[in-house]
């Protein structure tokens, strides 16, 4: 792993550290009683049961050890308020030339969710927007081309 900074708002570490909680103190232990009962049931070799078990067992202490380093290098985004600049943190209304205009949070890569309107400074569109100013045009590259977002407001 790299010594990189984790970013994240202040939500996204508590829903992160929600999740490795129940990780540790639900799915573990229901992970280790399925086990347990498939062991109990016979021959390990052919059950379907422990196999799947022990996958979701791997997939769970994976899961945890990630959220682990994750959480141990934080660095919490400060919510910038009303800022003249795009920066971590910033809340962009923009609008690609012809269409109408969208929202989005710049986040750190671990809490982005271009559904949700999250989008991590590391994505084309998040980087092309970090040091810009309303009313400024930024160009990112897609493989379909370059678009034109214009930015609207910065909160």
């Amino acid at each position: 792993m790299t010594d990189k900074p984790t970013y994240l708002t202040a939500e996204g570490k508590r829903k992160l550290e929600q999740e490795l909680e129940y990780l540790r103190t639900v799915r573990r232990p229901e992970i280790a009683k399925q086990i347990h009962e498939a062991k109990e049931g016979g021959d390990i070799m052919e059950n379907a049961g422990y196999d799947e078990a022990k996958n979701m067992q791997a997939f769970v202490e994976g899961r945890i050890m990630t959220l682990e380093a994750l959480l141990n290098k934080v660095q919490i985004i400060e919510e910038p308020g009303q800022g003249d600049v795009v920066c971590l943190g910033s809340r962009v209304t923009v609008m690609e030339r012809g269409g109408s205009p969208e929202i989005y949070h710049i986040v750190g890569p671990a809490e982005a969710d271009p559904r949700q309107g999250r989008i991590s400074d590391e994505s084309p569109l998040g980087r092309s927007l970090l040091g810009h100013r309303v009313g400024d045009w930024v160009t990112v590259r897609t493989p379909d081309g370059p678009i034109e977002f214009e930015i609207l407001a910065i909160g």
